[in-house]
C-alpha cells in the first residue's frame, strides 16, 4: 500500500525539481525577454547616466552634411568635363535615349492597329484567345481615353527599363544561383534594395544624369532588378538534385549542367521574376515622372499638382490596363511551362509566331497607307470633366455638413489629432533607449539574436544620421496606417474566406487597386481630406489593403480541411473554428500580411511628403527639389534602416531560415 502510494509522488517530485530553468526552456519567448531585461537592467543605467534620455543625444551623432555637401558640388561642378561623365555615364546616357527613341519610333511606325493587333497575339500565343481579347480592347481603351501617345511613350520607357533589369538581374541571379559567397554577399543588398521606398533611388540618380529619361530609365533599373535577381538565384539553388546528380553523372560540364538542366528546372521562378521585374518597372516608370520620365507617370504627376481627380484617372486607367495585360501574359505563360501542348500541330512552337507576324504586318501596312500612326483626336471620349464634376459633388457633400461623422475634413482632423499626435508625440517622448530595447524585444521574440541585433543597429543608425525625431514622425504614421489596415483587411479578408461569391466580388477590384500607381491614390484623398499627415495615411491604407486581403484570404483558405471538419463535428461555432482553429493555423500567412502592409504603407507614406505628410517624406522631397545630396539621401539612409527594422519585427525567422544563416 505504502509503494502504491509512493509512485504516483515520484512523479511531482520530478517536475518540482524542473525548476523555473526548465520552465524557462519550454517557453523560448520568455526565456529571451527574461534575458534582455537582465542586459537591460545592468547597461541602461549606464548608458542613461552617460547620455541622458529623451531624443537620440547629439554626442553619438555624426554630421555628414559637411562631406555630402561637397560630393554634391563635385559632382555638379564635373558632370559637364569629367572623363568619367563624359566617357563612361555619357554613353550610358546616349544609349539610353536612343534606345527608347528607337522603340518609340518602332512603336509610332506600327501605328495604332499594328500596335493592338501585336498586343493580342503575343496574348494570344500565351494564355489563348479570351487574354486576347482583353489585350486587344485594353489598348483600345488608351486610344479611346486619348493617351494613345502617352501611353507608347511609357511603353517604351518600359520595353527598355525591362530588358535591362532581365539582363542586370539574370547575370546577379546566376552568380548568386552558382556560387555561395556571392549569394551570402548578394542576400543583404537585395534585402536593403526591397524595403528601400521607390522615391528615395531618384536623387542620386537625377544627380549623376540629370533630369530627363535616363534618369528615369536607370532609376527604374536600379528598382525593378532586384526581384528578378533573388527568383532567378532561388530557382538555380533549388533544382532537383537527383537531376543534377544524374547530369553530372553523364560527363556534362559546367555550362552543360547550367544551359541543359538548371535554367530549364528554373523556368517558373524566371517567369515569376519576369513578371514581378514588369510591375516593378511599371510602378517606377510612373513614379519616375518626377525627374522627367514623361508618358502617362507625367499626366497622373501634372494632375497631382492641380488636384485634377479627372486627369488623373484618364492617365492612370491605361496604366492599370497595361499592368493587367503584362501580368496577365507572363502569369499564363508561366503556367504553360511544362503542360502539354494543345491546338493544331501547324500553330505549336515557334511555327505559330508565323501567322500572329503576318496579321500584324498586314494590319500594320493598311494603318501606315491610311496615315493610322497616332490615334484619331475625333475617336476619343473626354471623362476628365464628368469625374470632375463627381469630385466636386463628393466634396461639396462629404468634405463638411455630413450628419455624426461631420465629414471627411473633422474625420482627417480627428484622425490627426486624436491618432496620429497622441502616437508622435509618445514615440518621440519615449527614451531613445527605451525604443532601442522595444525593437529589440519584438525581433529577438519572433526572431534570433541575429534578426534583433539587425533591427537594434538600423534604428540606433537612424540616430546617428541625425533624424531621429523625423523618423518617429514617420513611424507614427505607417504604425497608425498599418493598424487601420490589418482591422480593415482582416475582417474583409475573414468575409471572404467564409464566401466564395464576395470573394470574386472582390477579385476585379482588387486587380485595379492593386495595380493603380502609388500617385494616383494620393489625388481624391488629397480632394477629400485636404493636405496633412491624413490624407497620405489614407492613401497608404487603400494601397495596402489589396495585398493583406489577398493573403489572409488565401491563409485562411488553405487551412487543412481535415482540422476544419474536426472543429465543425465537435459542435464549435464559426467565431470558435476562426479563433482556435483558423488563425493559429494560418499564422504563417497573416504574418506575411503584416509584413507586407508595413512594407507598402512605409512606401505611400514616404510618397506622402507630396502632400504634406511631412517627416522623412518631406525630406526626400525636398533633397530631390534642391538637389541636395546631404538632404535626400541621409533621409533615404534613414527610409532604409527603418524599413529594415520593421521588416525584422514583423518577418519571423523560421528554423530552416536560421540554420541557412
Amino acid at each position: 500500500m505504502a509503494t502504491a502510494q509512493a509512485t504516483p509522488a515520484r512523479p511531482a517530485r520530478a517536475g518540482a525539481r524542473r525548476g523555473p530553468l526548465a520552465a524557462l526552456r519550454d517557453r523560448p519567448a520568455a526565456a529571451k525577454l527574461l534575458l534582455l531585461a537582465l542586459v537591460a537592467a545592468v547597461v541602461v543605467p549606464l548608458v542613461h547616466g552617460r547620455w541622458g534620455g529623451g531624443v537620440w543625444p547629439d554626442a553619438l551623432t555624426a554630421d555628414l552634411s559637411a562631406p555630402l555637401g561637397e560630393v554634391t558640388d563635385w559632382i555638379v561642378s564635373n558632370r559637364d568635363s569629367h572623363p568619367l561623365f563624359l566617357y563612361f555615364f555619357g554613353h550610358i546616357s546616349n544609349a539610353v535615349v536612343l534606345s527608347v527613341r528607337g522603340v518609340y519610333l518602332l512603336l509610332l511606325a506600327l501605328g495604332w492597329a499594328g500596335v493592338t493587333v501585336f498586343a493580342a497575339a503575343v496574348a494570344w500565343r500565351a494564355a489563348g484567345i479570351r487574354l486576347a481579347l482583353t489585350a486587344g480592347v485594353s489598348f483600345l481603351l488608351c486610344g479611346l481615353l486619348g493617351m494613345w501617345v502617352p501611353t507608347m511613350q511609357t511603353l517604351a520607357l518600359m520595353v527598355v527599363a525591362v530588358l535591362a533589369s532581365v539582363v542586370l538581374g539574370l547575370l546577379l541571379g546566376l552568380a548568386a544561383g552558382l556560387f555561395d559567397r556571392v549569394f551570402r554577399v548578394l542576400r543583404p543588398v537585395l534585402d536593403t534594395m526591397q524595403v528601400l521606398p521607390a522615391f528615395a533611388y531618384l536623387l542620386p540618380v537625377v544627380l549623376v544624369f540629370g533630369i530627363g529619361v535616363p534618369g528615369a530609365v536607370l532609376a527604374t533599373v536600379v528598382y525593378a532588378a532586384p526581384p528578378m535577381a533573388r527568383l532567378t538565384a532561388l530557382g538555380l539553388r533549388g533544382a532537383d538534385g537527383g537531376v543534377m546528380e544524374a547530369v553530372t553523372s553523364l560527363g556534362a560540364t559546367g555550362r552543360q549542367r547550367l544551359l541543359s538542366a538548371r535554367l530549364p528546372l528554373a523556368r517558373k521562378e524566371l517567369l515569376l521574376g519576369l513578371n514581378q521585374t514588369i510591375m516593378m518597372a511599371l510602378s517606377m516608370a510612373v513614379i519616375a515622372s518626377v525627374i522627367g520620365a514623361g508618358g502617362l507617370g507625367d499626366r497622373v504627376y501634372q494632375a497631382l499638382s492641380s488636384v485634377d481627380v479627372g486627369a488623373a484617372l484618364a492617365a492612370g486607367i491605361p496604366i492599370v490596363l497595361l499592368a493587367v495585360v503584362l501580368d496577365r501574359t507572363t502569369e499564363a505563360a508561366g503556367r504553360r511551362i511544362g503542360a502539354e501542348p494543345t491546338g493544331p500541330a501547324l500553330l505549336r512552337g515557334w511555327r505559330g509566331w508565323s501567322p500572329a507576324a503576318l496579321v500584324t504586318a498586314a494590319v500594320t501596312a493598311v494603318g501606315r497607307a491610311a496615315d493610322g500612326q497616332v490615334w484619331p483626336d475625333d475617336l476619343t471620349v473626354a471623362i476628365a470633366g464628368p469625374v470632375n464634376t463627381a469630385k466636386d459633388w463628393m466634396v461639396d457633400h462629404l468634405y463638411t455638413g455630413v450628419p455624426v461623422v461631420g465629414g471627411t475634413a473633422d474625420l482627417a482632423a480627428h484622425f490627426t489629432s486624436g491618432v496620429l499626435n497622441p502616437l508622435r508625440s509618445g514615440l518621440t517622448g519615449l527614451p531613445w533607449w527605451s525604443v532601442l530595447l522595444i525593437v529589440a524585444a519584438l525581433a529577438w521574440t519572433i526572431g534570433t539574436w541575429r534578426t534583433a541585433a539587425t533591427a537594434v543597429l538600423a534604428m540606433a543608425a537612424i540616430g546617428v544620421l541625425g533624424v531621429w525625431e523625423p523618423s518617429m514622425d514617420t513611424l507614427s504614421q505607417v504604425l497608425a496606417a498599418v493598424a487601420v489596415t490589418l482591422v480593415i483587411g482582416f475582417g474583409v479578408a475573414v468575409g471572404a474566406a467564409r464566401s466564395a461569391r464576395l470573394e470574386r466580388l472582390l477579385r476585379p477590384v482588387l486587380d485595379v487597386f492593386q495595380t493603380m500607381p502609388q500617385f494616383v491614390y494620393l489625388i481624391p484623398v488629397v480632394a477629400l481630406f485636404g493636405v496633412g499627415r491624413a490624407p497620405a495615411a489614407a492613401a497608404a491604407v487603400i494601397y495596402a489593403l489589396p495585398a493583406v486581403i489577398r493573403i489572409t484570404t488565401q491563409g485562411l483558405r488553405s487551412v487543412d480541411p481535415a482540422a476544419m471538419e474536426g472543429a465543425r463535428s465537435l459542435g464549435a461555432t464559426p467565431g470558435q473554428q476562426l479563433r482556435q482553429v483558423q488563425i493559429p493555423l494560418a499564422r504563417p500567412s497573416l504574418l506575411l500580411a503584416v509584413n507586407q502592409a508595413v512594407v507598402l504603407v512605409l512606401a505611400v507614406v514616404i510618397i506622402g511628403g507630396l502632400v504634406g505628410s511631412g517627416a522623412l517624406g518631406y525630406e526626400v522631397v525636398l533633397g530631390l527639389a534642391q538637389g541636395d545630396l546631404a538632404t535626400g539621401l541621409v533621409a533615404g539612409a534613414a527610409i532604409v534602416c527603418l524599413g529594415l527594422m520593421l521588416d525584422r519585427v514583423t518577418q519571423p525567422t523560421t528554423r530552416r531560415q536560421r540554420q541557412e544563416s
